[in-house]
């Protein structure tokens, strides 16, 4: 899916879709060289601006709307790299935790992460935000769930129901 960005930016792109995305929708905050995906579900924006910026701006919109909450990915590999071989990982990796203070932070591996969003993307809506970044396996993958309605109220229904029946 090609993205229409409207004059007035990639942040209204986020802004726009978010209003109409819910659970199983994904929102993604990549690195330069991530690669466009042709999934139809797919919606890549290149926004030319920070990484940290972006990711900021989309957990923003994330904490103002009611209706969902992410679910974090990121890339077990980022933990690995050192600055020899990826110079500035490290401060990379401070300022992330730093952004990510309190959000549920989940790892796994790349390929693992990009066979959940090819998934996804076969019946749910993904944007994909494309930052600036230059640093390998910086990529924040963010996995909207349902906002007002908790993991151990899930467990709770689904445990009457068993009981129920």
């Amino acid at each position: 899916m090609n993205a229409q960005v409207p004059q007035h930016g990639w942040e209204s792109v986020i802004t726009d879709r978010l209003s109409a995305m819910g659970h199983r929708n994904w929102i993604v905050v990549a690195d330069s060289a991530y690669p466009k995906q042709v999934a139809a579900g797919v919606e890549t924006v290149p926004t030319g601006e920070d990484h940290f910026l972006v990711l900021k701006t989309v957990l923003d919109a994330i904490s103002a709307a009611e209706h969902v909450r992410p679910i974090v990915h990121l890339d077990a590999e980022l933990q690995y790299l050192g600055e020899d071989d990826a110079p500035g990982i490290e401060a990379f990796r401070k300022d992330l935790a730093q952004q990510l203070k309190g959000q549920d932070v989940q790892s796994h591996s790349h390929e693992e992460i990009i066979g959940k969003l090819d998934e996804a993307g076969k019946s749910f809506h993904v944007l994909l935000l494309k930052s600036n970044l230059t640093l390998p396996y910086t990529t924040v993958f963010l996995q909207l769930d349902c906002g007002y309605w908790s993991d151990e109220a899930e467990q709770n229904l689904r445990r009457s129901m068993e009981t129920a029946q």
